[in-house]
């Protein structure tokens, strides 16, 4: 029977913690068989989970053996790792032990260096963090998960059902996931990645920033065939002018800002009016349905259409 431990550690977020335990221990293979065994470690017998405390029955002796480590969020993804978990996760990976994290429990994985090289991800809010702080892992904030073979990481929350499916589809075949995922009320494979969920916000600008005036008659012009000439003979500046202030202040160039602020309307229409997606690719400035459609999965993974049935 495969084995699955998942690591408690300090300030876990119990959902995070839960969801292996759900998701493992209802698995049941064609002939009625526990497709799992179930180990929850921690360092210490007792862990701080928020709103109560836990009492784990394994301490980092039960890492030893087990087929697959996981590694849920915790609410401090910035503290230190304890030279006790750090290694037993290296040692546990050095024999070949599957590990995988979930939400921020990907900062404790990447402290180990096991993240280094490869593409990661974790939830979109943490996402820069990450990123900045482990510079040698390939953050990808769009995704619901990462295989990467012996390591894996997921989104946040739900996307922890999405990695769990997954590994119970490695293990046991589509069968077998697709009744765990029947008894989560989850599709064995949703549609689209985590971009869909991720708010694309405006670029910040510092308060009282000279762009501020421009920002908000971009705002109020999306419906417009605006460019970059346009944009700056407004501002009355010239374009390459233009782009340095906007890299300055925003982070991006004009064009770049520009596409996010009519997602993000889009997204708004989309959830609040009936209106077609042909009026809606209108309203916020593409010349064409198809255009607006194209751009609009590429940057939150999935299709108007399908963002409308999900947010709507």
């Amino acid at each position: 029977m495969h084995t699955v431990a998942v690591l408690a550690l300090d300030q876990v977020i119990p959902f995070d913690l839960s969801t292996p335990i759900e998701v493992f221990t209802r698995t049941r293979l064609p002939d009625g068989r526990a497709g799992y065994r179930l180990r929850v470690c921690a360092e210490q017998p007792e862990i701080d989970a928020g709103m109560f405390t836990l009492r784990a029955p394994w301490g980092l002796e039960g890492l030893e053996g087990a087929d697959t480590i996981i590694v849920p969020g915790t609410a401090a993804p910035a503290a230190p790792l304890s030279p006790a978990v750090h290694a037993a996760l290296r040692s546990a990976a050095e024999d070949g032990t599957r590990i995988a994290s979930i939400c921020s429990g990907a900062f404790p994985l990447a402290a180990t260096g096991l993240l280094d090289g490869l593409r990661a991800t974790t939830h979109w809010v943490a996402a820069d963090l990450l990123a900045a702080a482990h510079p040698d892992v390939e953050v990808d904030p769009d995704v619901l998960y990462v295989d990467n073979g012996q390591i894996l990481t997921s989104a946040g929350a739900a996307a922890g059902l999405d990695l769990c499916l997954h590994m119970i589809r490695r293990d046991y075949g589509s069968a077998v996931a697709a009744d765990a995922a029947r008894l989560s009320v989850m599709p064995l494979e949703r549609e689209g990645g985590q971009a869909q969920f991720i708010v694309h916000d405006h670029a910040p600008t510092p308060q009282g920033s000279a762009l501020e005036p421009l920002l908000a008659w971009l705002r109020d012009n999306l419906a417009r065939d605006l460019t970059l000439a346009g944009i700056a003979d407004h501002a009355g500046t010239s374009t390459r002018t233009l782009i340095r202030r906007f890299r300055e202040q925003t982070g991006t160039t004009p064009l770049q800002w520009l596409h996010r602020a009519r997602i993000r309307r889009a997204q708004h229409l989309l959830e609040t009016t009936d209106h077609s997606v042909e009026r809606i690719a209108a309203q916020v400035g593409f010349g064409s349905p198809t255009a607006f459609r194209d751009r609009f999965k590429r940057t939150t993974g999935v299709s108007p259409r399908t963002y409308r049935r999900t947010f709507g």
